[in-house]
């Protein structure tokens, strides 16, 4: 048997804005998912808007009974902005009822929540402003931040900032996939800066308001493999890792951004711009838990054609497609367990050892009614294969010493997910889009299981 650590955090994660519902009622604001979906329904999958998603809105408490059921003794989710303050000053007092309702009875059936307070759903009211281009993001992130600290932290002891920044810096500005859709690198790099910033301040008005508990910030962690070990290939990898790691690991843990990341912004006229107490607010204002989402792994090479100055990543690292992979057609991700090790490794050596979590990591699917058995339950054996598989990577990491105190799946129950809808399916449990009926897949109960035994044979 290997067993985890005593008092582990088994859980599962999602989102407000996928997971709620409700997303043009009860007094919320429009994202920029609704507005998006308002003018451009057709780039949606299958037109699957943010409107209902499922519907956690009215059904939480019986979801929080089925968390229960499956013994899960905590839960991930967010607070969506735009419904607790739907003009970013005005408290929208039925959200504040909704989300003490919701905490409190995840609390009252054993799960310990933990809250997220940006999951990719920037206000519309602030989009019209710039979003995170413009500097008054920072002090509106700080507001809304302390604004959930003071109507929830009697009831939440762990706090996250954001979900994965690098998703929303990269998928709306440089590769497409995310409102407003751009491809501009140094637009790019100021809502990185931007975005780190509204993180520090989030985290200055958590300490500076004595909150009781912890706050930390959820990235996508892709460890980053050279095709070869040339120097070319390694000076690619390094590149990678300091823009799509390092660049919030190192501020937000260490309290430093690495200066070989600033000198090549420099030479490439990249530099985001900086107010004079920046820097010192970074170094002040680190974080107590780290969430790392892990899915696939990063493999690169040198580029053939490079511009200079950089006008995209590209021009510092390739992607290398390694022949012997062993990939989920569904996402067309590279399944390679062994990362979670070596991310656990990175935390131990290269991050003080902080205490982290694996805040997300699972298995998308689509079309898994084709697995449905004769009494309505779905087999999937593939997800279960590859939790287990993760999980012997991450055993593997908390025996070498590696301070990690939880794995939260993705996700609980089969949710939206931004342009693909419902295309690729992810729960323990499976949604009914028709009825919003929920039905306990097989990984379910393996779950069950896995937290019975808090261990795996």
């Amino acid at each position: 048997m290997k067993k985890f650590p005593e008092y582990f955090l088994w859980g599962a994660a999602t989102s407000a804005p996928q997971s709620e519902g409700h997303s043009s009622l009860n007094g919320k604001s429009p994202s920029t998912w609704d507005k998006w979906y308002e003018k451009n329904p057709e780039k949606f999958q299958k037109n699957q808007g943010p409107e209902h998603t499922s519907n956690m809105y009215e059904t939480y408490a019986e979801d929080a009974k089925r968390m229960r059921d499956i013994q899960m003794n905590s839960f991930r989710t967010s607070i969506a902005w735009t419904r607790l303050l739907p003009d970013g000053k005005t408290v929208n007092q039925e959200a504040v009822t909704f989300y003490r309702h919701y905490f409190s009875e995840l609390q009252a059936n054993g799960i310990k929540p933990i809250i997220n307070l940006f999951h990719f759903d920037m206000p519309w009211w602030l989009m019209e402003k710039g979003g995170w281009e413009t500097r008054e993001s920072v002090d509106a992130f700080a507001f809304y931040a302390n604004t959930c600290f003071d109507l929830f932290g009697d009831l939440i002891e762990e706090w996250t900032t954001f979900n994965e920044p690098m998703v929303h810096i990269e998928c709306g500005y440089l590769y497409g996939y995310h409102y407003p859709a751009i491809h501009d690198f140094k637009k790019a790099i100021q809502v990185g800066f931007h975005t780190l910033m509204a993180h520090t301040m989030a985290v200055k008005a958590f300490k500076n308001g004595n909150y009781s508990g912890r706050i930390g910030i959820i990235l996508n962690v892709s460890p980053c493999y050279p095709k070869s070990q040339s120097a070319e290939d390694l000076a690619a990898a390094r590149m990678a890792d300091l823009l799509n790691t390092k660049s919030f690991l190192d501020p937000t843990v260490l309290g430093t951004i690495p200066q070989e990341l600033i000198d090549c912004l420099a030479e490439n006229d990249l530099l985001p711009k900086v107010n004079e107490k920046d820097i010192e607010e970074i170094k002040q204002n680190k974080i107590d838990f780290l969430g790392m989402n892990y899915y696939q792994p990063r493999r690169v090479q040198a580029p053939i054609n490079v511009n200079k100055p950089a006008v995209s990543p590209a021009d510092f690292y390739d992607h290398y497609d390694w022949p012997n992979k062993k990939i989920n057609p569904y996402r067309g991700w590279e399944i390679y367990p062994e990362a979670l090790y070596d991310v656990a490794m990175m935390i131990k050596n290269e991050y003080n050892n902080i205490a982290w979590y694996v805040s997300e990591n699972g298995m998308g699917v689509a079309d898994e009614e084709r697995f449905l058995d004769k009494n309505g339950m779905i087999q999937d054996d593939y997800r279960i294969e590859f939790m287990e598989e993760h999980l012997i990577q991450l055993h593997k990491g908390i025996e070498a010493g590696s301070n990690c105190f939880g794995y939260h799946a993705w996700t609980f129950i089969d949710c939206w997910s931004w342009l693909n809808g419902y295309k690729n399916r992810y729960g323990f449990y499976r949604l009914d889009l028709e009825n919003d009926q929920r039905s306990l897949k097989k990984s379910g109960l393996w779950y069950k299981e896995l937290i019975d035994r808090n261990g795996l044979d």
